[in-house]
């Protein structure tokens, strides 16, 4: 029973996400309209491809041998998976927030982790930027 309470609290929280951004994304008048869905949906794929290919860089790097997180004293995983979800969610924190700091990179990691953070801050000016440079080069209509 508790159970099913909690995946229906996960299922509406999921489902609340979503709907907000589909009311971001819809509820703008179409003259005016700033953000489409189209360049949202690219920008989401953009940080989840850099996400993927600097969690495959660490990967890679610690499949090696070269240590480039710690978790404590080192970084310690049972299996692949939890080798994946552990660079996976660092590179996550790096791209979209300065880190919680539960993992940092060591050695070589750290100047990866220092682009990857810059690549982070950038992609959202990019966003901006972009977006209104193309609202700018469309057809005014009378």
């Amino acid at each position: 029973m508790k159970i099913l309470f909690l995946l229906f609290i996960v299922a509406m929280a999921i489902l609340g996400i979503f709907m907000s951004l589909y009311l971001l994304l819809i509820n703008q008048p179409e003259e005016g309209r700033r953000i489409s869905l189209r360049r949202f949906i690219v920008l989401i794929l953009v940080y989840a491809t850099v996400m993927s290919g600097f969690g495959l860089l660490y990967l890679g790097l610690e499949l090696m041998g070269i240590p480039v997180l710690v978790e404590g004293d080192r970084l310690e995983y049972e299996s692949f998976f939890h080798l994946v979800e552990d660079v996976m969610y660092f590179s996550a924190v790096t791209l979209l927030t300065v880190g919680y700091g539960d993992i940092t990179p060591q050695g070589i990691g750290r100047w990866i982790a220092m682009i990857q953070a810059l690549i982070g801050y950038l992609l959202p000016a990019a966003f901006v930027v972009t977006s209104v440079f193309y609202r700018e080069r469309l057809p005014q209509r009378l």
